[in-house]
């Protein structure tokens, strides 16, 4: 892994202090022992300066942890990730709603078949 890509990975993230994107912060590579690098990093938006440790292992997919089963995994795994838009309905719906949740959830969960307990869904090598 070489110091541009991990430097990529950083303006990804969100600063813990303002939430914005490190987009352009100011990214120092301390150094890394490995897979675990060490990274300065001082956010321009509200000046906060964080150290970070991090492991970033290169070739690897993340292990995906679900409750669904393999073809209900297969069913979501092309859709579209939630948007802002889905949440501002969804907000939206929260406040203008005034019914039970206990009866709507009640109502829901008997139209929806029974979920069976989590399991691993094995990477694809």
């Amino acid at each position: 892994m070489d110091e541009s890509t991990v430097k990529r990975l950083m303006r990804s993230l969100n600063c813990v202090l303002c939430g914005k994107e490190y987009k352009g912060a100011e990214i120092k590579i301390m150094g890394h022992n490995g897979d675990t690098w060490f990274i300065k990093v001082l956010c321009h938006h509200c000046n906060s300066e964080s150290l970070v440790a991090a492991v970033v292992k290169e070739g690897l997919d993340p292990e995906v942890i679900t409750d669904l089963d393999q073809s209900e995994f297969a069913r979501f795994q092309d859709k579209e990730p939630v948007q802002g838009d889905d949440v501002l309905d969804m907000h939206k719906f929260l406040k203008g709603f005034k019914g039970d949740f206990s009866s709507l959830f009640s109502r829901l969960d008997e139209q929806t078949p029974k979920r069976k307990p989590r399991k691993r869904i094995p990477r694809e090598t």
